[in-house]
């Protein structure tokens, strides 16, 4: 995908980007493809699969949330998706973007410094750490590609105002949310939707998955990471 695709995908997202957002995005994906020879950020090479598979997946994200004016919170952000993208094309939103990978915090800083981004900062902490310190803090938590949906959950809901929304970008996701249904129902959610979709150019299947928050978490979650990994929520049977 060249960047006039890129653009005329974008509007069929009902998006329209200004020319300072299109050199943003250009400088970042030649950014990303120098930076990556020398530090592994991401599998991909080019800047045709960057503007694919990093930029235009990220914004499918606004398939199933209109963004304005809230706190996002990026959960193992990694090269910045959907995060940073999210912060170039809506700049009246403020991002945090975390990751406990110190290369990639280190290269987002620095990314964010080169283009002057000034509503997206990063933080380098565990997110199950970060997710005892922050708590109700953020209207909409994103995540892409990162972990289990009951892991990411259990994470993300301690620091989700109520009524706020959690984003979970997959390529797949009916088992996942087949899994994570007493997860959901412990931590006081509600699946709003799951949607799939194809990419262009046959690039592959997704899914955006959808929970709100209808109430405050109990302050006993997140449990310890390991905890989360061995042994998942699950209603007691009787």
């Amino acid at each position: 995908m060249n960047e006039q695709e890129f653009l005329e995908e974008t509007k069929k997202l009902n998006l329209s980007l200004n020319e300072d957002q299109l050199f943003k995005l250009k400088e970042y994906a030649k950014f990303l493809i120098e930076y990556n020879k020398k530090v592994n950020i991401t599998a991909i090479k080019t800047i045709e699969e960057t503007y694919l598979k990093h930029f235009y997946d990220s914004l499918t994200i606004t398939r199933e949330y209109t963004f304005q004016n809230q706190q996002i919170l990026d959960i193992g952000t990694g090269g910045g998706f959907p995060g940073l993208v999210l912060a170039i094309c809506f700049p009246n939103l403020t991002v945090h973007l975390l990751d406990s990978n110190h290369k990639k915090i280190d290269f987002l800083n620095q990314l964010i410094q080169k283009l002057k981004i000034t509503n997206a900062k990063t933080i380098y902490e565990r997110s199950e750490i970060y997710a005892t310190k922050k708590k109700e803090m953020y209207d909409v938590i994103t995540s892409r590609a990162v972990a289990d949906l009951r892991v990411l959950m259990e994470i993300s809901f301690p620091l989700l105002k109520t009524k706020g929304i959690f984003l979970a970008m997959k390529s797949i996701c009916e088992e996942e949310i087949k899994d994570a249904r007493d997860t959901i129902e412990i931590l006081h959610g509600k699946l709003i939707q799951a949607q799939n979709f194809e990419l262009p150019k046959n690039a592959g299947t997704r899914c955006i998955i959808k929970i709100q928050k209808e109430k405050e978490t109990e302050k006993t979650y997140p449990r310890s990471y390991a905890t989360i990994m061995k042994k998942p929520l699950k209603k007691k049977q009787f």
